[in-house]
């Protein structure tokens, strides 16, 4: 089959084409998140991501404006069931990377251990870049590896986050089926137990219905 010629899209590539600079900007690069960590304090950062996915980040942590003794600080990378995934004591700089074994709420700890004295201690900056997914693979390495166009490599991460898209989508169906089972699951307990209740009531009732008439007779209060 004859490959179409540069710079003449074939039919039904034109709207692709058109497209391509929305998509790209899709899959653009994560702003990293920077905040000010206080002497002996702990802030955690927390986020939720899908199993089999490669996480990747860097950090750097600042020294305080005016200190002689560097930053010192702490980072700790768990899983909602402890599992320590990345430690690091005495952190300044340095890259971490992680594929995850099923959906999780991942949480990246940094603690400092700056002592607080009787005056104002200055704030450490945190810098954290932290990418999982389509923006955790090195798209370069891989063009390397593959002698890939530039082009090519564009259209293999558009490919991998259409990808990513419906793996998220499949798996909010899934989720969506099994609240949907649960709702379902709950509303046939609550029928069978009101249900219950009710023939409890009705039986309650009669009981007291021939329990009153008894003792009125034996009164002879009726006949």
């Amino acid at each position: 089959m004859p490959l179409p010629l540069p710079g003449r899209p074939r039919l039904g590539q034109a709207p692709l084409l058109a497209l391509l600079p929305l998509l790209l900007l899709l899959v653009g690069p994560a702003r990293p998140i920077s905040f000010q960590l206080p002497g002996k304090a702990r802030k955690c950062l927390r986020e939720e991501i899908h199993r089999d996915t490669l996480v990747t980040g860097e950090y750097e942590i600042g020294a305080p404006p005016g200190s002689s003794t560097g930053p010192s600080a702490n980072l700790k990378i768990t899983d909602s069931a402890g599992h320590i995934l990345y430690a690091k004591e005495d952190a300044t700089k340095g890259k971490f990377a992680f594929t995850t074994e099923d959906y999780d709420m991942f949480e990246a700890c940094f603690e400092s251990k700056l002592p607080v004295g009787t005056g104002r201690m200055p704030d450490q900056l945190v810098v954290l870049d932290m990418k999982h997914g389509v923006e955790a693979k090195n798209y370069e390495e891989i063009a390397k590896v593959e002698k890939l166009k530039p082009l090519e490599v564009e259209l293999r991460r558009l490919e991998d986050l259409s990808e990513s898209i419906v793996n998220d989508f499949a798996y909010m169906k899934k989720r969506e089926e099994e609240m949907r089972d649960t709702n379902e699951s709950t509303n046939t307990r609550v029928l069978y137990f009101s249900i219950f209740s009710m023939c409890c009531l009705i039986g309650l009732a009669t009981w007291q219905v021939f329990y009153l008439r008894r003792f009125f007779k034996a009164k002879k209060l009726i006949e």
